[in-house]
């Protein structure tokens, strides 16, 4: 998985402290964890194709959520980065191998891939059970400064 996957996450949840309308620019939320602002500004809209923030144009312009953080799925950032294929790809090894039947799909008769592929199910069933909210939630619950100290560090930056 990309460092895209992480800094598109962090990105959405200090969009979710934004009052309703503001929105933050790119170089803004780069500052703020000193990232690449060209590389960073492709993971935003990579989620903006995906309907997980929205753009706005002007002196005040930048991104904010596009939905309520209820509605976002930590999955749904993930796909947004990285896409829908499954994590691992069997390239079918055993047809190379010994015995191999060349009639044989072997991306559904190995149990290698059928491993791999439980657990990829499992792991984007378990991101998508959690929202960006519940996120911000726990977030909130173990660091009860984070909303402040995110507004603060972006009004800094503003100056």
């Amino acid at each position: 998985m990309s460092e895209g996957v992480e800094w598109a996450l962090h990105s959405c949840l200090n969009l979710s402290w934004l009052p309703p309308g503001q929105a933050i620019p790119t170089a803004k939320l780069a500052a703020f964890y000193s990232l690449p602002a060209a590389y960073l500004n492709k993971q935003l809209q990579a989620l903006g194709r995906a309907g997980i923030v929205s753009s706005i144009s002007g002196p005040r312009g930048g991104f904010q959520l596009a939905r309520n953080p209820e509605h976002i799925t930590l999955l749904d950032v993930v796909v947004a980065i990285e896409g829908p294929d499954e994590a691992f790809r069997c390239d079918q090894l055993l047809k190379q191998g010994p015995g191999a039947d060349p009639d044989v799909d072997y991306r559904q008769a190995c149990l290698i891939s059928q491993a791999m592929r439980r657990a990829d199910l499992a792991w984007r069933r378990t991101l998508a059970e959690q929202t960006l909210a519940d996120l911000k939630t726990d977030v909130e619950r173990q660091y009860p400064a984070s909303e402040s100290n995110t507004l603060n560090r972006f009004a800094a930056l503003r100056a």
